[in-house]
């Protein structure tokens, strides 16, 4: 197990490419359109392997525990989006305005006629893909939030490592 967090960018940076590849192998292999909340969650992604990428590429001149704290926030972000999104997509709040158009606010033919044609493709509070009654929000958040518990468990080793070697202040 301490050879995990020992690796604990490469680990991130692997799953973070391998859900940015399954989120573009489905929506461009298997057409499922994703929402804007959907669109939202990948942007941490591509944060964490910028970041990773540094800390890998940069070892000796960027310090592993505060890059982990980072992408420990980057992976604190995509869940909260997902999160959400998961409550948007089981009604347990609406979602944001650019989720769904209001009709309810035009006072012409025109108008309704822009809104409709801005109107997002895919709702958010409709779920395109689901495997056990989970979506892939909330599978999003459930794989998101192990990272957060990872990589600040990683980043809290090396914070340990750093003190075990600074040895005992008199």
């Amino acid at each position: 197990m301490s050879r995990l967090y020992d690796n604990a960018l490469v680990v991130s940076l692997f799953v973070s490419v391998a859900v940015l590849v399954a989120v573009f192998v489905a929506q461009y292999g298997f057409d499922l359109k994703p929402c804007v909340l959907c669109v939202y969650q990948r942007w941490p992604y591509g944060a964490v392997i910028l970041l990773s990428i540094l800390g890998i590429l940069a070892s000796r001149y960027v310090q592993r525990k505060y890059l982990l704290l980072i992408c420990a926030l980057a992976f604190a972000t995509t869940a909260s989006i997902a999160f959400y999104h998961v409550g948007v997509e089981q009604h347990w709040w609406l979602g944001t305005s650019s989720c769904t158009a209001d009709a309810g606010k035009v006072n012409s033919l025109a108008e309704l006629k822009a809104q409709i044609m801005a109107a997002p493709i895919t709702k958010c509070d409709e779920i395109a893909w689901q495997l056990f009654g989970i979506s892939m929000a909330g599978y999003n958040f459930i794989l998101a939030a192990l990272m957060v518990i990872f990589t600040l468990l990683s980043a809290k080793r090396e914070f340990m490592k750093e003190d075990e070697h600074d040895g005992p202040k008199s």
